[in-house]
């Protein structure tokens, strides 16, 4: 225990001390939470409209207060554009770190060939960002005193030279999609693009110049149907914020109950150099749930004991009914 304790204080004296770039926050089914993901996924799916839940939870067995992340999400298709909106907040550590985003998001979709096999989307968001943290609730070099043997005192002044607790700042972000839509084919693959706060708003709670840097994401897969009752996955991403790189490679498989309308989904993902993670849901009907948990594999083992994080997501489709088979969206 007294290794984690002075592991969190370093961490937290370092975050506070210096002005370094924040990056954004990240989820382990980045698939499940379509917008989060890719703008130009607002619409993209067999249905009158879409809401989506998601909520994880990590280093819980590390800190006195588990990082938290929730994110809800409604978007629905009209015609060939689709409109959305996004809400996701994430609450880190003892200072009550918190990063709510608050976002719109239009789309617009269209085939290149006279078959509408080959489907693009592309999609814009626009929003704000609100930042606070708590400085009542954190500890200071400053702040540190030999009375009694040694110990912090949150009386004396922090020494630090902080502007303000909180701040907004707008949002913009952008990407496409592509993905081919044929029924009657094995293999049907898929690829896309985003980029994230294109417009780099500045972000402090010191009063300098700090520009919130740009996150990039590539993804892509495909939707393998091995028969009428199994389905393959595999799937890549790749984020990069500036120095802060991930790449996941997953892998689901789809298997669709015999005499009724549930699938179960089940598979593994490699998170490069940090994680292991295994995901479980079903869906039924309407209705799509997974569940999610990461195990840690990076050099903060050493403090997690490989707990890493919880992760739950919950998604409604009403479907609408089509006389003539409908083409497949890329589910990612």
């Amino acid at each position: 225990m007294i290794k984690k304790y002075y592991f969190f204080i370093t961490v937290g004296l370092i975050c506070m001390s210096i002005n370094t770039a924040a990056q954004d926050l990240h989820l382990s089914q980045h698939d499940a939470a379509a917008l989060y993901l890719n703008p130009a996924l607002v619409g993209q799916f067999d249905g009158s409209y879409r809401i989506h839940g998601h909520y994880r939870t990590q280093w819980g067995s590390l800190s006195s207060k588990a990082y938290r992340t929730a994110a809800i999400s409604f978007d629905m298709p009209i015609n060939k554009f689709a409109i959305g909106g996004q809400v996701i907040n994430g609450r880190a550590g003892a200072g009550d770190y918190n990063a709510l985003g608050i976002v719109l998001n239009a789309g617009y979709s269209f085939t290149v060939d006279k078959n509408e096999t080959h489907k693009f989307s592309i999609g814009l968001q626009g929003g704000v960002i609100q930042k606070s943290i708590n400085y009542e609730n954190l500890y200071f070099e400053n702040q540190y005193t030999t009375t009694g043997g040694g110990s912090f005192d949150q009386s004396l002044p922090n020494g630090e030279n902080v502007s303000n607790s909180s701040f907004w700042i707008p949002d913009v972000n952008a990407g496409f999609v592509y993905y081919y839509g044929k029924d009657q084919i094995k293999i049907n693959p898929f690829v896309g693009a985003s980029i994230f706060h294109i417009t780099q708003p500045n972000e402090t709670f010191y009063g300098v110049d700090n520009k919130l840097p740009l996150r990039y994401i590539a993804h892509g897969g495909a939707k393998i149907n091995l028969s009428e009752r199994f389905q393959l996955m595999p799937k890549l991403l790749f984020m990069q914020q500036e120095n802060a790189q991930e790449i996941n490679y997953g892998l689901m498989l789809h298997y669709h109950l015999k005499g009724t309308d549930a699938i179960i989904l089940f598979g593994p993902t490699y998170r490069s150099a940090d994680a292991f993670i295994v995901e479980a849901g079903l869906k039924i009907g309407s209705y799509e749930a997974k569940i999610g948990y990461d195990y840690n594999t990076s050099s903060l083992n050493d403090f997690s004991d490989g707990k890493g994080g919880f992760e739950i997501s919950l998604t409604y489709i009403p479907k609408v009914f089509k006389p003539n088979p409908i083409q497949n969206c890329p589910r990612i």
